[in-house]
């Protein structure tokens, strides 16, 4: 059966690395479905959430890469069940993955959510595009407030996914997800003092009477 991102990332020195900790019977059992090539509800929703990702492209000389990507929640747009794009800003202006796309246009993506220990790691090829080749799709990807200058549009095609354990991963949060754990509680203390200020005046006012 087939297990798609395996399927391309088990190479002769992985199977001989898995050979080597004894793990080579686990995956050569394996007889379930994950060709995962499509993506479904639950991943939509789960890219929707992300304002960050990071992706590894590899270079000419064969030297990895991984950039940081970030915007937006749902800045990395889900166009249909197998293609995702997203509109590359300017920033330091090394452009070390927009040229290791031009000679390779494959690339791996890493998104988390650290709150719920979550990964997802996605096989893509990339395509670049001029901002203004595709109106439709750059209507899609771009973010009118979000203030930066787009020098590009990436689409993604799907190779194939794959969800990973919780394990290592730490919980943090972000700001806007810390304001919204305590807002509750800043409502109730805001209330309670209220309560107390009130409290504070109907005594005042029996010690005047």
């Amino acid at each position: 059966m087939s297990y798609g991102f395996l399927d391309i990332a088990t190479t002769p020195s992985v199977r001989a690395a898995q050979a080597e900790m004894g793990a080579d019977a686990h995956w050569a059992a394996f007889s379930g479905n994950r060709a995962f090539d499509r993506f479904t509800d639950n991943e939509a929703h789960f890219l929707a959430a992300r304002d960050s990702f990071y992706m590894a492209t590899v270079s000419e000389d064969g030297w990895p890469y991984v950039q940081h990507r970030g915007g937006p929640a749902g800045f990395l747009k889900l166009v249909d069940d197998r293609t995702l794009a997203f509109a590359d800003y300017r920033g330091n202006r090394q452009y070390i993955s927009t040229g290791n796309l031009a000679a390779n246009d494959r690339a791996c993506l890493i998104l988390m959510d650290y709150p719920r220990r979550a990964r997802l790691k996605i096989y893509v090829h990339v395509e670049k595009l001029a901002v203004d080749a595709d109106p439709a799709l750059t209507d899609l990807v771009m973010d009118k407030d979000y203030k930066a200058r787009a020098e590009r549009i990436f689409r993604l095609r799907l190779e194939a996914f794959d969800w990973n354990c919780p394990q290592h991963i730490t919980p943090r949060f972000t700001e806007r997800e810390i304001e919204q754990a305590v807002r509750p509680l800043h409502e109730r203390l805001a209330q309670l003092e209220a309560e107390n200020r009130s409290l504070q005046d109907r005594l005042g006012k029996l010690g005047d009477a």
